[in-house]
C-alpha cells in the first residue's frame, strides 16, 4: 500500500532550506517525530544536542558533504546526522549544498540499519521518497532552485 507524503519547509537561512516529510495519516513531519521522541530523553541527550548543533551548522554554512554520514545505497542521497559519534542517528537526503530533507531516526544499536526494522524503514521511506522526488524534477512539476524546490508544497507524493 502506498503512503501519502507532503514535503514542509521546517527552516531556512541564507545558505540553507531544511524541509521535512509528512505522512497525512498524522499530519506531523518525520522531523518534529524524532524531537519529540528524544528531546527530553535523558539517556540520549547528549546524542539529540549534537545533532541539533550539526544542524545549526548545516544552515549557517550549507549542507556540505562533510557535515554527513553517507548511508543508504549508492545511487540515493540518504545521510545521516551526526557524522561520527553516539548512538542517535537522525536521517535524511542532501538532495545539494541547500537543501535538505530531513526524514526520522533513532537509536543504533545494531552494526547496520538494515538490521533494525524501524530503522530501515525510515531509510526505505527517504529512498521511495527521493525516487518520486526525482521524477518530478525530471517531469517539471518541481524546479530546484537553487535553496528552494518550487512547486513541492501543492503535492501529495505516493511513495
Amino acid at each position: 500500500m502506498k503512503k501519502k507524503t507532503t514535503l514542509y519547509k521546517i527552516s531556512e537561512s541564507q545558505r540553507t532550506t531544511l524541509y521535512s516529510i509528512s505522512f497525512e495519516k498524522d499530519g506531523t513531519t518525520e522531523f518534529e517525530k524524532f524531537v519529540s521522541e528524544f528531546e527530553m530523553n535523558a539517556q540520549y541527550n547528549s546524542d539529540y544536542q549534537r545533532i541539533i548543533a550539526a544542524l545549526q551548522v548545516i544552515l549557517e554554512r550549507g549542507a556540505l558533504e562533510r557535515f554527513f554520514r553517507p548511508e543508504g545505497k549508492m545511487n540515493d542521497n540518504v545521510h545521516a546526522i551526526p557524522l561520527d559519534g553516539g548512538k542517535l542517528r537522525l536521517y535524511c537526503l542532501r538532495i545539494s549544498e541547500q537543501i535538505i530533507i530531513l526524514g526520522n531516526g533513532g537509536v543504533k544499536s545494531t552494526k547496520s540499519y538494515q538490521d533494525d526494522s524501524k530503522l530501515y524503514g525510515y531509510v526505505l521511506d527517504l529512498q521511495r521518497f527521493e525516487k518520486i522526488l526525482k521524477e518530478n524534477i525530471e517531469k517539471g512539476y518541481i524546479i530546484v532552485d537553487q535553496k528552494e524546490l518550487i512547486g513541492s508544497d501543492n503535492l501529495i507524493f505516493e511513495i
